[in-house]
């Protein structure tokens, strides 16, 4: 698999699940954004968010969702080195979260996932399994 398979399911799934660390305590969220970008696929959240703030302080991170064929298990370290095209190219495809992200002082934060497995599997097992290290 390339992370272009990832990409794809991520994709057709729509929303995807990010899980983070808070203390001691698990805490997911839906996203819906990503973007394959020099063979690394990025996420965004808001560095004023707690997300963001979990994620500075343990950056390991795991993405699950289910494209109606197969669950993606892709998990690792999150990477938050700041990346201004990445965050011009996503506000670019989503021109109403750049308004409003401008119009109040917001910054965006971009990671990918480094030193991280991809997973995808059926109700039983893993049909398939990948590593991308950066």
């Amino acid at each position: 698999m390339s992370i272009e398979k990832v990409d794809e399911i991520l994709t057709k799934a729509e929303v995807f699940y990010l899980s983070t660390v808070d203390g001691e305590k698990p805490k997911v969220r839906p996203l819906g954004f990503h973007l394959l970008y020099e063979d690394k696929i990025y996420f965004g959240v808001g560095t004023f968010k707690e997300v963001y703030k979990q994620m500075e302080v343990n950056p390991n991170v795991e993405i699950a969702t289910w494209d109606g064929e197969h669950f993606l298990r892709y998990y690792g370290t999150a990477d938050l080195t700041k990346n201004e095209a990445v965050v011009e190219k996503a506000f670019e495809l989503m021109p109403e979260i750049a308004d409003t992200y401008k119009a109040n002082g917001w910054e965006m934060g971009v990671f990918f996932l480094n030193n991280a497995t991809a997973e995808i599997r059926n109700m039983m097992e893993i049909e398939e399994s990948y590593e991308f290290k950066y």
